[in-house]
């Protein structure tokens, strides 16, 4: 019986280190993936790589059930798919922990307990921009358009230049422009050009 660990995160801010550290030491083989863990089993190439290393009586390794899967429903194929190649799961920390050949109740709880966790994370992050907006913070990128280069836009076309004339003297894309005559048309003069 060999051990295949999986290692999983969602972006590539999200460090790894931990979840190796706990893996590589016992594990025949480590795979790292970088990928939602709400996407489908066969959009995630990386899970695909490790289900191929695995053979009959292996143990598919993770650091915490949420690694499968942070959607109850994904999750559950994925054991499902897992169970049915007669590959188990070992789980090393947190609910679940243990080797699993069938599912089990919980393992069904762990798995809804990742996702009520990650609609948790997306309800907090959406309440937290909602916040900053009312309090006048505005994320993203930072206008391009400043009061004087706005006033120099403006300027131009009174005089009659066209707009790729004043894109090129101003230094700033054909878009910019469109955006900031729009804008000065509707008699929207703030920083932030008007979203479509």
């Amino acid at each position: 019986m060999a051990l295949i660990g999986l290692v999983r995160v969602s972006t590539d801010k999200q460090n790894t280190q931990r979840q190796h550290d706990a893996l590589d030491p016992i594990c025949l083989k480590v795979i790292e993936e970088k990928a939602s863990g709400k996407l489908a089993t066969s959009d995630r190439p990386d899970l695909l790589t490790a289900l191929s290393y695995i053979r009959e009586g292996d143990l598919l390794t993770v650091q915490e059930v949420d690694r499968l899967g942070r959607n109850l429903l994904e999750g559950l194929i994925v054991l499902n798919d897992l169970f049915q190649q007669g590959i188990g799961v070992k789980v090393l920390e947190g609910i679940g922990a243990g080797e699993h050949t069938e599912r089990s109740f919980i393992l069904d709880l762990a798995l809804a307990l990742a996702e009520d966790r990650r609609r948790d994370i997306v309800r907090k992050t959406k309440n937290g921009l909602e916040t900053a907006r009312k309090q006048g913070k505005v994320g993203g990128r930072r206008p391009v358009v400043d009061d004087d280069k706005r006033a120099a836009i403006l300027d131009r076309r009174r005089r009659g230049e066209s707009i790729r004339t004043i894109a090129a003297g101003v230094k700033v894309s054909v878009g910019v422009v469109h955006k900031t005559l729009a804008a000065a048309a509707e008699g929207n003069l703030t920083d932030q050009p008007p979203t479509p």
